[in-house]
């Protein structure tokens, strides 16, 4: 009977994992996947996806299992930005806060486009969080000014910031 939750043996039972190239291939044939085969699928959001007996699983989540037999305890950041690059060295396990910190552009609902820059009053505020707080920056001309205030004090302040 194999449990619901995924287990790191039951996973190297139908995977193999290069930690070299973060690829998984299927060790086992299953439906149209074959042994050898690359295992699972990109998503529209850039993950690799893996669906192993019933239930789909992020490969970046599998890739540390398979690596540490235990599940990660937080997020797993990927350290160059690429959500399907799942070497081992380009991966850490992250609180929410720290993988947030390693944001690389403003989200798709930003209304400047720039990160750290938000329009204030004709202006562009620029504004950072450390430790759940928010901490003003100042007030710019333009919001690559605002965004580079916000970088300038990212780097500063933030140990994991790859920006």
């Amino acid at each position: 009977m194999i449990s619901t939750k995924l287990t790191a043996q039951r996973l190297r039972e139908v995977l193999v994992y290069d930690a070299l190239t973060g690829i998984f291939h299927w060790r086992v044939s299953r439906g149209r996947a074959k042994v050898g085969d690359v295992a699972g699928s990109l998503k529209t959001d850039g993950y690799r996806e893996i669906s192993i007996d019933g239930r789909t699983y992020i490969a970046s989540r599998l890739a540390w299992l398979y690596v540490n037999g235990s599940w990660p305890k937080n997020e797993i950041d990927h350290w160059n930005g690429v959500r399907h690059d799942n070497r081992l060295t380009n991966m850490r396990d992250l609180t929410t806060s720290g993988n947030q910190q390693n944001q690389r552009r403003a989200s798709q609902d930003s209304q400047s486009g720039f990160l750290g820059a938000s329009p204030h009053r004709g202006k562009f505020q620029a504004q950072i969080t450390v430790n759940g707080k928010n901490r003003y920056l100042g007030m710019f001309e333009t919001p690559e000014a605002a965004h580079a205030a916000y970088v300038a004090a990212k780097r500063n302040l933030h140990s994991t910031c790859t920006i």
